[in-house]
């Protein structure tokens, strides 16, 4: 345990997949042919409050939904990288561009087209229903399933290990 907070303690970003993390493995189909996709609402304002805290937080998904991007738009994030077909060049992207070397970025991912981009980041992690493989390679399991705060989960282990989860920007929106 003393490992882990030690590796929190050098997180400076978050970046995380979409669908399987703040969404559980449930897609409706709309009739207008879009996909309908549930959030977990405390995991919006977690991220919500990293990115008042000073954190960079990136999505990068190989999703496309105007939707997707108008949410995590809402909540302050800037790096949101959508129609991935690579999630370690997007990865790199967000590296240079917000000068972060990898070993400070935590990603939580869940499913395989996670696993490369995974293993290039200082603090993989996951839902507690991610893929076998995602399991093998996180440092951290959060206790939560996608969709149900596991997005919470990661981002309070790090800022309380910080000392800034618990502030002034904590009570107000």
């Amino acid at each position: 345990m003393q490992e882990i907070k030690k590796q929190l303690h050098s997180v400076r970003a978050f970046v995380f997949d979409v669908d399987g993390v703040f969404t559980d493995s449930t897609v409706m189909l709309h009739p207008g042919g879009n996909f309908i996709r549930m959030m977990n609402i405390k995991d919006g304002f977690a991220v919500h409050h990293a990115v008042r805290m000073g954190y960079h937080v990136a999505i990068i998904t190989g999703g496309r939904s105007a939707m997707v991007r108008r949410r995590f738009a809402y909540l302050g994030v800037k790096d949101i990288y959508m129609k991935s077909a690579s999630k370690k060049v997007d990865l790199e992207r967000f590296c240079t561009k917000r000068k972060l070397a990898r070993e400070h970025i935590l990603y939580m991912g869940d499913d395989l087209p996670d696993y490369e981009v995974m293993k290039l980041v200082g603090f993989p992690c996951c839902p507690s229903d991610a893929a076998e493989e995602i399991k093998q390679i996180s440092c951290y399991i959060s206790d939560r399933k996608g969709g149900e705060g596991c997005v919470r989960d990661a981002i309070e282990q790090v800022m309380r290990v910080q000392g800034k989860w618990m502030n002034d920007w904590t009570f107000t929106w």
